[in-house]
């Protein structure tokens, strides 16, 4: 039986297209350049030419064996350059190939940024800066843990936009986002899951090049509930149950992955849900009292937990497991943040200490506050009695962090010493004194019984990691934005967080309409008067309406100005950035109540229990606006 390998040589050669027939599809059997053979051979002597037949096997592989098809030809070319860029490089070590591939990655990105269009525009300028040498150096700088953004002059925090909602809960003790979900908890025991609306401009998107005939709906501003759930105290003595039993539930957080949603409650439980359909998973009741912060490690499912029995415990979600206890604060935990290394920092109310962890080295830095020197106010307004407890507490970087206590100081810290770098007293204010009636029950109270006025104690404090953007809030109305100085050792004050024209037009708008609802009515008193006296009586009377008028709106102004934009105790503030690395501003939700987070020493009676959204837009770019910049640097 013939076969291949036993068939004659002639018999195996392939025959060529002529020039009117198209090329065919290109075999890899044999070269079609070899020398027919006798069709008489005998099959032994066909044998000892196998090794010449695996030869042009290969070389009718690389594609050489037919020389008029043009596919081939540029196959040659190809593997002709890349055999030369090969044999280029050959004698380069390790090193030269690692850089001279870095410099092939920036290149090609490079290139992709030049054409990349957007709202945002990079000029030659910013280009020859090398924007993607920093952004690697950014890089760097977040895995070692340093500050690296400077964000401050680039937001426009007093033209951010507010959006106000409530619904019908207690008072909201804390927030957390998650984007584009947030999650709030309520002192009546309530996990409620929103979802915040995007930025106008991606709401409603064209899908056609047409011009639409209509004009676009109105954006969406307030957020849409999607599901919540409630604490159940008749579960209280089921030790199966594995959610909340208690109605006070006062710390929420998100983790990073949109995974798991983590709650603390006055039940001295943290349970774990489902961050889709809040469904619980799983409680802890390690703690032996409230817990009440938490803190996930950035990037990770490992989260910090704080609780009122003064100890600090780690658990690793993946595992649903419990990893170790930190102990050493001698009172109360009310707050404690973490960022990506394995530390945290928590403070100690009236312990009056942050305590800095390092859990892989079972060693912690104490930082005593509390003991700063007694200055001479010329207002007796601005004294201060007591230097208050450590409540509130935010991370910067892997050295930095900021605390803020009962008396309104706002301190930073660094971990390379032990006192603090900068110290910011009364940064909400002072509380307006209180009247003597207020005070005593005697008709005619001396004002001397007035006790001194109390600064606003900061119950609210978050920054953005690594960034030099540091938030606060108390009950004074409004969040408070400051900035971390450019040799790290100052909190700058920026500014307040909404808009302050729409406040001031508003104001006008009000006071312009009390003041011609004053003269209408003015008017229609003096055309009831017959005689000459009575009109001029009528006349005097209009003059004093117009300054009634003008003094009761500008006394409403003022009052409005002072209860500022969020009516209520402001609880808690989470952040998140919209877009690639904020391209599209920030957004921030801020958790308020009539009541404060962890207790009802002050109740606002005329606060809202609910949230509002602040969305800040980036600083609009224009020509020449990076020597300004500089220069306004230099002046402060």
């Amino acid at each position: 039986m013939s076969s291949f390998f036993t068939a004659p040589a002639g018999e195996k050669k392939r025959k060529r297209a002529s020039a009117n027939e198209a090329p065919h599809k290109r075999v890899a059997t044999g070269k079609s350049t070899a020398k027919p053979s006798s069709a008489k051979a005998p099959v032994a002597k066909s044998r000892p030419a196998a090794p010449k037949k695996a030869v042009e096997r290969d070389e009718s592989i690389s594609g050489s064996d037919i020389d008029s098809d043009d596919g081939d030809h540029h196959i040659e070319r190809e593997d002709g350059s890349e055999g030369e860029e090969e044999s280029d490089h050959e004698g380069e070590t390790a090193a030269e190939k690692r850089l001279r591939l870095a410099q092939r990655y920036l290149d090609k990105a490079r290139q992709e940024v030049e054409l990349e269009e957007d709202e945002y525009a990079f000029d030659a300028e910013q280009i020859d800066r090398d924007l993607l040498a920093e952004r690697l150096q950014e890089d760097v700088a977040e895995a070692k843990g340093k500050v690296y953004r400077l964000l401050a002059s680039k937001l426009d925090f007093d033209g951010a936009a507010h959006t106000q909602f409530r619904w019908n809960s207690g008072t909201v003790t804390s927030v957390s986002v998650c984007a584009p979900y947030a999650y709030t908890t309520t002192k009546d025991g309530y996990l409620t899951k929103w979802k915040l609306q995007d930025l106008p401009k991606n709401q409603w998107p064209q899908t056609t090049k047409k011009k639409p005939k209509k004009p676009p709906a109105p954006p969406k501003k307030k957020p849409e509930r999607v599901c919540f759930n409630r604490a159940n105290p008749t579960k209280a003595k089921d030790k199966t149950y594995q959610g909340h039993t208690n109605a006070a539930i006062l710390t929420v957080k998100a983790s990073s992955d949109g995974k798991f949603v983590v709650t603390g409650g006055a039940d001295k439980r943290m349970v774990v849900h489902d961050a889709e359909t809040l469904k619980p998973i799983r409680a802890f009741t390690q703690h032996r009292d409230a817990v009440t912060s938490l803190a996930f490690r950035r990037g990770t499912n490992q989260i910090f937990s704080a609780s009122k029995d003064r100890t600090v415990k780690v658990w690793s979600l993946d595992e649903l497991a419990y990893v170790e206890t930190l102990f050493g604060h001698q009172d109360e935990i009310p707050d404690i943040d973490a960022l990506a290394g394995e530390r945290c920092v928590s403070v100690g109310a009236r312990d009056r200490t942050a305590r800095y962890w390092k859990v892989p080295e079972e060693s912690q830095l104490v930082f005593r506050g509390g003991v700063s020197e007694k200055k001479s106010y010329k207002n007796r307004d601005q004294q201060v009695d007591h230097d208050g407890t450590m409540d509130q507490v935010a991370m910067i970087d892997d050295e930095l962090f900021v605390t803020g206590d009962s008396a309104g100081t706002l301190a930073l810290w660094g971990t390379s010493r032990k006192k603090a770098l900068f110290t910011q007293p009364c940064a909400h204010g002072i509380d307006p004194p209180l009247k003597p009636s207020e005070v005593s029950a005697d008709a005619n109270a001396d004002e001397s019984v007035v006790p001194t006025p109390q600064p606003r104690a900061i119950t609210a404090l978050r920054t953005i990691p690594y960034s030099d953007v540091i938030l606060s809030g108390s009950w004074d109305g409004f969040v408070r934005v400051w900035r971390l100085s450019e040799d790290k050792k100052k909190i700058l004050p920026v500014g307040v967080l909404g808009s302050s024209t729409a406040l001031q037009q508003l104001d006008q708008a009000e006071a312009q309409k009390q003041k011609e609802e004053a003269k209408q009515k003015a008017k229609e008193e003096k055309k009831k008067e017959k005689d000459d006296s009575g009109a001029t009586a009528s006349s005097g009377e209009e003059g004093q309406a117009d300054d009634e008028a003008s003094v009761d709106g500008s006394q409403d102004k003022k009052k409005k100005q002072e209860s500022g934009l969020i009516r209520g105790i402001i609880n808690d503030i989470a952040i998140f950035e919209r877009g690639d690395r904020g391209r599209d501003g920030i957004c921030i939700v801020v958790a308020t109540g009539k009541e404060m987070r962890l207790g009802r020493w002050k109740v606002m009676k005329d606060g809202r229990n609910g949230a509002t959204i602040f969305e800040v837009p980036k600083v609009a770019r224009r020509a020449g606006a990076k020597g300004e910049d500089s220069g306004d640097e230099d002046e402060a």
